[in-house]
This record gives structure tokens, sequence and C-alpha cells, in this order.
């Protein structure tokens, strides 16, 4: 009996003995993340940790994925080979400012490449391609396109770095950048306002030449496009891309590639500003020519002149402008002149006595005037052989000379000129025709040349 009993109790020991094993196998392999976990991080597991070494395997796996590690990137693709053609394509967002004194333009723009590196080609079954930010560029070639004439530039960086790479399978590949550039264009203002300005953003490798690198327009005039762009100051009025070879004695040709657009300036505001003030100043000018010339407070012409620094078709025009008023000034002195000589004249002729005073014959403007003399005073002046003569000569017919008399040619232009200081009035009736139609004249030449 007691034999049996010691039986029975031995299979019931070994019945539990694999089950206490297993439990404690159990608590053993649940140490690391429980006991010692609990110790460091107070009794629960980081899952941000965990979260973040996930993150850092997936970056591992593409780097792993596009052999970064496994060549030196340094050096461009096919290197020692024929030279790599590396597309361009621009879209232009805006023309950000244009500066006539710093003689420079502002442009953003989204700058694209595209080239080939067989380096970074992968197996894919879906045949997709990978798009990954600034952090992979930096590990890989990229082309070192440049800016010709550049006085600035960046790379937007809000809130990121504006920075695409996209690498398809076969290790074809497209790198984007939005860039803010400042360059410089050389302005011509011999036509300002009336000018249309040529500037153009040159793009150029700067270590490779021609034989290691080829730059080309990927879609020919396709590869520049252009958002909707509205300037203070100018019609943006053509975009053209164009291709070009550039050398540099010490390194060689390069490939040069150009953005070129055409500027025309808005006219309106300088025609309110500048031209038809202008206009109104020189017809008020032509008043005086319908006052009376005796009449000098009323024939006072206003003007001032602005001060240039060099020539442009506004100060051609302005100078033009100015010089008609000046003629119209000068028209009025020589009137004026030509008729205070010839009232002296006729005071000489006249022999006024010592008692006369010639105050009473003085108008309030300060002018002398004929009607305002009493010529019954004046004794009739005697007759003289001249007189007699110029009588004889406007009552009888012509008649040729005496026998024996010489002939005088008198002088034509002498003449003109006493006729014309004799009859001043007419220089004013001549000058309301001559006037207007020679500025009208100039108007239709100078816009013609310049508009």
């Amino acid at each position: 009996m007691r034999v049996a009993l010691l039986a029975f109790r031995l299979v019931c020991l070994a019945w539990l003995w694999p089950v206490s094993s297993h439990y404690s196998n159990k608590r053993r392999h649940k140490e690391p993340y429980g006991e010692n976990t609990k110790q460091k991080h107070g009794g629960r597991v980081d899952l941000k940790m965990k979260k973040m070494d996930s993150t850092k395997s997936l970056l591992i796996k593409s780097e792993q994925l596009l052999r970064i590690e496994d060549h030196d990137f340094a050096m461009r693709p096919g290197f020692g080979g024929s030279a790599i053609p590396v597309g361009i394509d621009v879209q232009v967002e805006s023309i950000d400012s244009i500066s006539e004194v710093n003689m420079d333009f502002t442009m953003t723009l989204y700058l694209r490449h595209y080239w080939q590196d067989d380096r970074l080609a992968f197996p894919s079954s879906s045949n997709k391609s990978r798009t990954f930010d600034a952090r992979l560029v930096k590990k890989i070639w990229v082309p070192d396109v440049f800016f010709v004439h550049s006085k600035r530039s960046f790379i937007h960086d809000t809130t990121m770095e504006n920075i695409m790479l996209r690498v398809f399978p076969d290790g074809n590949i497209l790198y984007s950048v939005r860039i803010t550039v400042t360059a410089l264009c050389s302005m011509d203002f011999s036509s300002f306002p009336l000018d249309t300005q040529n500037c153009s953003l040159e793009l150029e490798s700067y270590a490779y030449n021609e034989n290691d690198l080829m730059l080309y327009w990927k879609n020919g005039n396709d590869s520049l496009r252009t958002d909707e762009i509205v300037l203070s100051q100018f019609f943006v009025e053509d975009f053209q891309p164009s291709f070009g070879l550039a050398f540099y004695s010490s390194t060689g040709w390069y490939n040069r590639l150009y953005i070129n657009f055409l500027l025309r300036r808005h006219i309106f505001f300088f025609m309110l500003q500048t031209y038809f003030p202008t206009m109104l100043m020189v017809m008020l000018s032509w008043v005086s020519f319908w006052i009376d010339r005796r009449a000098v407070p009323a024939r006072v012409s206003l003007a001032s002149m602005p001060q240039v620094s060099y020539v442009k078709a506004v100060d051609i025009y302005l100078w033009a402008s100015f010089l008609f008023v000046f003629l119209s000034v000068i028209e009025y002195a020589a009137v004026n002149y030509f008729t205070t000589v010839e009232e002296m004249k006729k005071l000489k002729r006249a022999k006024i006595p010592n008692t006369f005073d010639a105050t009473e014959a003085m108008a309030f403007d300060g002018c002398f005037h004929d009607n305002d003399i009493d010529m019954t005073s004046f004794t009739e002046v005697a007759s003289t052989p001249n007189t007699e003569r110029n009588s004889q000569s406007r009552n009888s017919t012509v008649s040729g000379p005496a026998e024996g008399t010489r002939l005088r040619r008198k002088n034509p232009v002498k003449q003109h000129f006493s006729f014309i200081m004799s009859n001043s009035y007419m220089i004013d009736s001549y000058s309301r025709v001559i006037f207007p139609m020679a500025y009208l004249l100039f108007n239709i030449i100078y816009w013609s040349l310049y508009a």
C-alpha cells in the first residue's frame, strides 16, 4: 500500500515539472521589456523612440535601395566619356521688381533639371518613381547651374527648402528648385519714356565645360512657361528662350541658356505728368499773338526748366517745347522793339514842341499810343525835296529814269527788314500760323520716331 502511494506521488511530480519550467522561461524572456524598461522609463515603454527608430530604418532602406554608399557621387555620371546632357525648363512665377537706377531686375522662378544617372537606378515592379527632399540632394551629384551676371539669389526655405528630387527606376532624375534671383539688365534710356528694354537671365554650368556637360532646353520653345505677370511700369511683351556658347580663355567653351523678355513702358502716366502739361504751356504762349503788341503786362509767358542729367526722348520733347515758348517771347520782344522804333520815327517827323509834355501821351500800362497825342498843336511839317519827291512818285505814273541818271540797286534784305519794321503788326499775324504749324510738325516727327 505504501509502495503504491509513493508511485502515485512520483507520477504527479513528473507531470507538474514541465509546466513550471515553461512559466519561468516565459518570465525570463519578458524581463528586458518588463523590469529593465520599467526601471529606465519609470514603468512605461517609450513609444516615440520606437517610432523614430522605425523612420530611421526607412531612410536607411531608401539609401540602400539607391546604393548611395556604393558609388562616388563627387564624379559626374559617365565620367571620362561623352558630355552628359542636362535638360532645362523654367516656369517664371513673377517679375518682382525692375530698377532703372540699379539697372537690374528681380525674378522668381521654378528651375527644373533633367538628366540620367545609372548609379541611381533601382528595381521596381510597379515602375513608379520615388520623390525626395533636400536631404538626399546633398548626397548625390546634381548639375552646378548658376546665373550669369546675377547680383544675388536664394532658394526659398519656407517651411522647408523648396527643393524636390524625383528618381525613376531607370535612373532618370528630375531636380526642381524655387529660386529668386536679381540679375543685371543693361538698359538704354535714349528713348525714355517711349522705350522698350530687352533683358535676359542667363544660365550656365560653373565647373563643367561643353566636353563634360551639355545644357539644352528640354522642350525647345515650350521649355519656358510664365504665369500671368502684371507690372506697374511695363508691359511684358514677349518671353523667348535661346541658346549660345560662352568662351573663357582659361577654361574653354561653356553651354549657355538665355531667358529673354521684352519690356515696353507704360506711356499713359508720362502723358498725364509731362506731355500734356507741356503742350498746354506751349499753346498758352501762343495767346500773346492775339494780344495788343503794346500791352506789356498781358504778354508774359510762364515756364520752368527741369534739371536733366542726360539726353532722353522726354528731354528732347521738353527742350523743343521750351524752345517754342522762348521763341514766342523773342517774337514779342521783336514786335515791341519795332513798334517802339516806328513810333519814335513818327514823333521825330512830327517835330514835337519844347512845351509838349510827353507824359500826357503815356498810357497807364507804360506804353506810348499814337492816338493820345494832340497832333493839331504841332506845326505843319514843311515840305522837303524828299517828301515832294515821295508825293510825286505816289501821284504820278512810273516813268523811266532821266538821261544820265545812275541806277543804284537797293539791298533786298535791308528793304524787307525796313518793311517789317514799319509793319510790325504783321509779325503777330504770321506767328499765329507759323508757330502752331511748326509745333504740329514737330509732334508728328517726334511721335513717328519714338512711339
